[in-house]
């Protein structure tokens, strides 16, 4: 596990470098969804990516493409009638929490491969997940830039944004889609709740002491930063699960630094 000189073993590096990547963009995007009342989202992809990445495993498919395949699938229900809503988030969660447990229960996966998707399986990342993650920063930061300032004036100015004439959908399936790569991706590599638990807890603290957005987005990072690496090396060094070994952890932040304001 580690040296005599206390440096991590080789085989850890992957998992160590994936999941620190994770936990540094999945706040930024969790900022946004707080931002649009949409942080329900993130859960309802996230089970839906779960679903997904069972069904794979199911078929001898890679847990990966099943993942994204699975979140894509609740981008195009978003989009569809249902809209922006916290109702059709609901649903994608029982719909994704259903379809895992039956695939579980009726395929060769068997519970044992569906309780590793939920709860996450980083200490068994490598080069692939690496690569995937690596990946999603390079197209997400970039993005962002574009995307940020047209979703901010969206949400504080949305009569504005729909008396232009511009097609305010690109930007809003844009994010969409790159929420769902990241949801997908998280829960492949960390779990379905560890993703979650990125997205909705560091960015809910940042929104309640940040004085701007710069500042929020800075925050939320580091909290998520902080509490991974602690995550990290606590499982590995007492042999505990990761996914709720951090989600506790985040979870232990709240009374140390105080509730969020929403």
């Amino acid at each position: 596990m580690f040296s005599r000189v206390g440096h991590m073993d080789e085989i850890f590096h992957f998992p160590f470098l994936t999941g620190l990547l994770l936990a540094a963009l999945l706040p930024v995007l969790g900022n946004l969804l707080r931002l649009r009342d949409e942080w329900l989202a993130a859960l309802g992809l996230a089970h839906l990516a779960a679903a997904g990445g069972l069904l794979a495993l199911a078929c001898a498919l890679p847990v990966m493409a099943g993942a994204i395949s699975g979140a894509l699938l609740g981008v195009a229900g978003k989009s569809g009638r249902a809209g922006r809503s916290n109702s059709a988030y609901a649903v994608m969660v029982l719909a994704g929490w259903s379809a895992g447990m039956l695939l579980a229960a009726n395929s060769a996966v068997g519970e044992a491969l569906a309780h590793a998707v939920v709860d996450g399986q980083l200490y068994f990342s490598g080069h692939g997940e690496l690569l995937a993650s690596a990946g999603l920063a390079c197209i997400v930061w970039p993005a962002l830039r574009w995307l940020t300032p047209r979703l901010i004036a969206g949400r504080l100015m949305p009569a504005q944004e729909k008396a232009s004439a511009k097609a305010a959908w690109r930007w809003h399936l844009g994010f969409d889609i790159l929420v769902a790569l990241a949801v997908a991706i998280a829960t492949a590599c960390v779990g379905l709740m560890a993703s979650f638990a990125l997205l909705f807890i560091p960015s809910w603290l940042a929104f309640s002491r940040a004085r701007n957005w710069r500042q929020t987005n800075l925050l939320a990072s580091a909290i998520s930063v902080l509490a991974y690496l602690a995550a990290f090396f606590l499982a590995l060094h007492f042999d505990q699960p990761f996914g709720p070994t951090l989600c506790a952890l985040l979870v232990l932040l709240l009374p140390l630094v105080g509730m969020g304001k929403k």
